[in-house]
């Protein structure tokens, strides 16, 4: 189960944040840990038309990317303690490399794995960049090189 806090302060509600478990944070190492769900009523995944030979059902690349955004706003809560509820927000800047070396199948939890490979500050602003590895049983069905950029917004200021 989720931290209720994490999940309250997260930017997305809870069906979007696609993390189910916290399974490891090891912040010296600036790495998180998490399962993913592998289910038919995912988010776009409830949608697939799908054909038993041309397109099963699978865990769609699109949420893929967007739970690469999901780990990396983990990382941030519970690796650089960052919150968005003091005004701490992330955007993607860029996917430097995206490799699906497997189609998602249903039914097998997926072990999601976050390095961040660079932090930055800059002007008050952190950027990130991020080492992504998802993996269903001995299977790697995703890498991803990725960089993105925090910055805290003043909610008085921006006003």
């Amino acid at each position: 189960m989720l931290d209720p806090q994490f999940v309250a302060d997260c930017p997305y509600g809870p069906e979007a944040l696609l993390i189910d478990e916290i399974l490891e944070v090891d912040v010296a190492a600036s790495r998180l840990v998490a399962r993913l769900p592998a289910h038919a009523e995912l988010p776009l995944t409830r949608d697939q038309r799908v054909h038993p030979t041309r397109h099963p059902r699978h865990v769609s690349g699109g949420l893929i990317v967007h739970a690469t955004g999901m780990l990396g706003f983990a990382h941030g809560y519970y690796v650089l303690g960052l919150r968005h509820a003091a005004g701490w927000i992330a955007y993607g800047t860029n996917i430097h490399s995206a490799r699906f070396r497997k189609m998602g199948r249903m039914g097998v939890a997926i072990r999601a794995e976050v390095v961040a490979t660079s932090i930055r500050r800059i002007r008050g602003a952190i950027v990130g960049r991020y080492r992504f590895r998802l993996e269903q049983g001995d299977d790697c069905i995703y890498e991803g090189d990725q960089s993105a950029l925090w910055s805290q917004v003043d909610d008085e200021r921006a006003a």
